[in-house]
């Protein structure tokens, strides 16, 4: 069993037990959930942002843990200042050291797109997303059906929230073409060996449909390569572990935008 499959057998478990303490009633009397989402996609196309999707990442299966003591509030705020087109949140206790409290931090300190970076297996967790004040989530192609990926879709579309599906080849990619996600995200790591390769973004960004937004995930650790990949029609970089792994990720973050801005 790989790490992939470890996280996904543990999250049912998770999921199941959330029901039962958070049923649907109780979130959707959540303070963020009848709130109007802001649009990812939109802010990802603005010209006077980065395009980079700043993320708060405690830890990860592959490298331990990361970042410990960087405060969430002032990380994520401190992103959003220095030009993060969109924020990502990890949710994930169990192996990435995030909480739904975390997502809902984020939100209180900033008006920015937040996406809930987490392993979406149920329409519970959609609703949950929501409620929390996320405006967009992470569909997984590795995990999900094409027909069950397109449910969520769909789902979350009617919930005002956008989606991100995420692949990590081209079978992957042609298989979900129809979900109707709107950002497709190449992730450069290989979940099942984490090895690392920015090859495969420049691969699959030709079979990405016109219309919806490239973003490359992972991977990315200076300016050029975002320079480079933007050649290839992406406009979203996530961008986490980078900036995480310093004790102010945020400074960190300022100092890649201030390069990547003279570069352009």
């Amino acid at each position: 069993m790989n790490i992939l499959d470890k996280i996904i057998e543990h999250k049912y478990i998770e999921v199941e037990a959330r029901k039962q303490s958070h049923p649907v009633k109780v979130l959707e009397k959540g303070l963020y959930f009848s709130s109007a989402p802001i649009s990812m996609t939109k802010n990802i196309q603005r010209e006077d942002k980065s395009g980079i999707i700043m993320e708060f990442k405690r830890k990860s299966p592959s490298k331990g843990v990361i970042n410990a003591i960087s405060s969430v509030e002032q990380t994520t705020t401190g992103y959003v200042q220095a030009g993060a087109s969109a924020l990502s949140v990890l949710t994930d206790y169990q192996f990435f050291g995030g909480t739904n409290d975390d997502l809902l931090e984020a939100r209180k300190f900033n008006f920015c797109p937040i996406i809930r970076k987490d392993f979406t297996i149920n329409e519970y967790q959609i609703i949950e997303a929501k409620s929390i004040g996320a405006d967009a989530i992470l569909l997984i192609a590795a995990v999900l059906d094409p027909k069950v990926s397109k449910q969520f879709t769909s789902l979350a579309h009617s919930l005002g929230l956008e989606v991100l599906l995420e692949v990590h080849d081209e079978e992957e990619l042609q298989k979900n073409l129809e979900v109707g996600a709107d950002m497709i995200g190449v992730n450069n790591r290989n979940l099942k060996t984490f090895e690392v390769s920015i090859e495969i973004s420049k691969q699959l960004a030709p079979l990405i449909p016109d219309g919806v937004v490239k973003v490359s995930e992972s991977g990315i650790s200076n300016p050029e390569t975002i320079v480079e990949l933007t050649k290839y029609g992406y406009e979203g970089f996530l961008m986490g572990e980078n900036f995480m792994k310093n004790t102010r990720p945020e400074v960190t973050a300022q100092e890649f935008v201030d390069k990547l801005t003279k570069l352009k």
